[in-house]
């Protein structure tokens, strides 16, 4: 096997964590992966994957190779595509992960757009709001919102997500105004929920930051949930901006307390790649980060 089919291989088996997987994948037998897999230890001189009955882990020198694997196979791909069919313009697959309400709000509405631009680039969406592992995934680049943990990510801040607090007039006139955090106490709110736990309401107060915890009789774990519930006037909401935005606009929703709303939260697009990024991978962040430049509720804050 060459260099290039044994490092095509080695990654494919860190993102699926498994040679019985791969072997079914590619048609062949799971001792044939492990023993391409273990030539490639012998060739480099130390172990790349650690086994454990979990699965298969990237060992520190397993993570550096696979690395620079998906950035040399990224490349080539690239390269191969372009002069291939006598291109000049970026070219080949992008796994992108997003937040379920920023990629239907915002991202997908503007993808014809940036495909009329390039054509050659394809996108493949993970929609979800955990925190996706982009090693183990298989992910490209993604969407982050908050402060990033991980330093071995790459990471460009795009844009900034401004937090609301809003209901339907109709609610406001019904129940009243509330005028601080405390007040909300004496409303129906509706609660957002974060693998079945319950996401705190934060806010800027005179001495320090407010936390709130919220109650109230609709519950859900999807932020677009939360604002149709808004919109039906069954109480009041907390969001990022963004997802009240045009309903804001619009004169549907009314935002409320802004003078406790906290910091906004950074947005990030993270990669595992080096600092090599693939042209296709530069188009699709200036893409995102054009996206948060264009819109208020998303734009990085002065």
């Amino acid at each position: 096997m060459d260099r290039f089919s044994s490092l095509r291989l080695f990654v494919r088996v860190v993102e699926r964590g498994s040679f019985s997987h791969v072997g079914r994948e590619l048609g062949i037998g799971q001792p044939a992966v492990s023993k391409q897999i273990a030539a490639l230890e012998a060739r480099l001189g130390v172990p790349l994957l650690n086994r454990t009955s979990r699965g298969l882990n990237p060992t520190a020198a397993g993570q550096d190779l696979y690395e620079s694997a998906t950035r040399i196979l990224g490349d080539l791909e690239e390269t191969e595509l372009r002069i291939g069919q006598n291109r000049i313009s970026p070219a080949g697959l992008v796994r992108l992960a997003t937040p379920p309400a920023l990629g239907r709000m915002y991202i997908i509405p503007r993808l014809p757009a940036f495909i009329q631009r390039h054509p050659n680039v394809s996108i493949d969406l993970s929609v979800s709001e955990r925190r996706v592992d982009l090693v183990r995934e298989g992910i490209d680049i993604a969407l982050r919102v908050g402060a990033l943990a991980d330093s071995s990510l790459v990471a460009r801040r795009i844009g900034d997500l401004h937090m609301v607090v809003a209901a339907t007039p109709a609610y406001l006139e019904q129940h009243g105004i509330p005028l601080s955090p405390a007040d909300l106490r004496s409303h129906n709110l509706i609660v957002g929920q974060t693998q079945g736990a319950t996401q705190a309401w934060k806010f800027k107060g005179l001495e320090g930051p407010i936390l709130l915890e919220p109650e109230g009789t609709i519950r859900s774990n999807d932020a677009e949930d939360q604002r149709a519930a808004v919109l039906a006037g069954l109480g009041i909401g907390y969001a990022g901006r963004a997802m009240f935005a045009a309903d804001i606009r619009a004169g549907a929703i009314v935002p409320i307390l802004e003078s406790y709303a906290p910091a906004p939260s950074p947005i990030h697009v993270v990669s595992a790649s080096g600092r090599q990024l693939p042209e296709r991978f530069r188009v699709v962040i200036d893409f995102l980060a054009q996206i948060c430049a264009e819109e208020p509720a998303l734009r990085i804050a002065p």
